[in-house]
């Protein structure tokens, strides 16, 4: 990867390409520390515990640790992946927008007008939600004095949501700038960055705890380098999982059209283990962060709330069996819908292509679905692993005092990593795609 960045620099072309997309970053971690008005960052200190097990909590580590500060950039890419997601899926259930994303250039510029409509709605909605928070949790300035109630009133609340939305809109914006003039991949390139960020104060929090009075000073520096060998081992695995693939032979027969011989050549279909990438852990973490998210808005001695803090925390069994079980569901939703058999068996029939030993049309069908679900079921159990491994040493590492808050880093490490990873090769891909065009010898060189 280091290689492909260094011979990216020494082309021109390239190099303003990286050099603007660093700009794009440098801009977008400015924006993430400007304040928002009417917000007290004061009070922010004790944000952390109110996140604890939320869905906040993950958005926090999307957003670069900008929604714990409530900053301009708060909302971060989280409207923009939404909206992507509820677009691509409705692509598959109305006919309309699936003909529209078929059409060539022309409807994929229609599709990405109406994405960012729904991203603008969708920020408007979570801003609203997060502006009560901030309400409820006491975290906005004193306004005793300010208006008669003491309370914020509507101006108040439409100032800090038309903040939060136009930071979003924000966001969006830099991410096509990134597309149009940077390196592309816009919204993963931010991503990205803002996980990067909060490794920082990730493994400052780490050593500051290693070397704590809790723990010796030998154990706890012992524990540290175990915790990081965690994460490199995850690193090493997500980089052998992005590679592997299933490859299923493909034979076409030979045409002769005049004079010339056309096919008779050998090739396979490649299909990657891990075809669902992250949105599985998206998915799944959406869904089992919900009880604990709105028992945030909830008085905290409701017994649901009681029930969610000591049974279906992130911090316990249960939550880790249902987070395990909709992770390899969301696995097999998610290839559902963007891998279509029918289709592919459809185009090997029209091209002259044939499975060896498989007849064509509905066995090619058959055959190529039987090794689809293994394939996704093996993908889905190696992500489960790499999402599940660090939450289960959090959890048995919470049973003792000492070790409880040394590993609470780890719980949503294995899904940071996979973004953080499969972003570094995707663009390293990109790059080298790039540097291949601009290298190209034809046979007169």
């Amino acid at each position: 990867m280091f290689k492909t960045l260094k011979n990216a620099w020494r082309i021109p072309e390239l190099k303003k390409k990286l050099l603007f997309t660093m700009l794009i970053i440098v801009l977008y971690r400015l924006g993430a520390n400007i304040p928002v008005p009417y917000v007290n960052p004061d009070n922010f200190k004790q944000a952390s515990d109110l996140f604890s097990g939320t869905i906040l909590q993950y958005l926090n580590i999307l957003s670069g640790e900008a929604l714990g500060k409530a900053t301009l950039l708060a909302l971060g890419v989280s409207p923009y992946i939404t909206a992507s997601i509820v677009m691509q899926l409705l692509t598959i259930a109305i006919p309309p927008l699936e003909r529209l994303s078929k059409d060539g250039e022309n409807g994929r510029k229609k599709i990405t007008a109406i994405t960012r409509v729904v991203t603008v709605a969708l920020a408007l909605v979570t801003s609203i939600g997060y502006a009560m928070f901030l309400a409820n949790n006491d975290l906005l300035i004193d306004f005793a004095g300010i208006t008669e109630s003491g309370k914020p009133s509507f101006f108040h609340y439409a100032i800090i949501v038309a903040c939060y939305c136009a930071g979003a809109a924000l966001v969006m914006w830099l991410a096509e700038k990134i597309n149009d003039h940077g390196i592309g991949n816009g919204i993963s390139i931010i991503l990205f960055a803002n996980i990067i960020a909060g490794f920082y104060s990730m493994f400052l929090s780490i050593w500051s705890l290693a070397t704590s009075e809790k723990l010796h000073m030998a154990v706890g520096i012992s524990l540290a380098v175990f915790e990081v060998l965690i994460l490199v081992g995850m690193i090493m695995l997500i980089v052998w999982m992005s590679d592997a693939e299933r490859r299923i032979p493909i034979q076409y027969a030979k045409r002769v059209v005049g004079r010339k011989m056309y096919g008779g050549q050998n090739t396979n279909l490649p299909i990657k283990v891990n075809m669902s990438g992250v949105m599985p852990i998206i998915f799944a973490n959406s869904i089992v962060a919900i009880p604990a998210t709105i028992t945030s808005f909830m008085s905290k001695e409701n017994w649901f709330t009681k029930f969610v803090e000591n049974v279906f925390n992130y911090n316990t069994w249960p939550y880790l069996i249902v987070f395990l079980i909709l992770l390899i569901a969301f696995a097999y939703f998610y290839v559902a819908i963007s891998f279509n058999p029918v289709e592919v068996a459809n185009n090997i029939k029209n091209n002259g292509g044939a499975i060896p030993g498989i007849r064509s049309g509905r066995p090619t069908v058959e055959f190529i679905k039987k090794v689809l679900n293994r394939i996704t079921l093996v993908g889905a159990l190696l992500v489960a692993f790499i999402a599940c491994f660090p939450m289960i040493v959090h959890i048995i590492t919470g049973y003792f005092e000492a070790t409880k808050d040394l590993f609470a880093a780890l719980a949503f490490s294995g899904s940071s990593m996979m973004i953080v990873v499969g972003v570094a090769l995707e663009t390293t891909r990109e790059l080298e795609a790039q540097m291949s065009l601009r290298n190209y010898k034809g046979f007169l060189d």
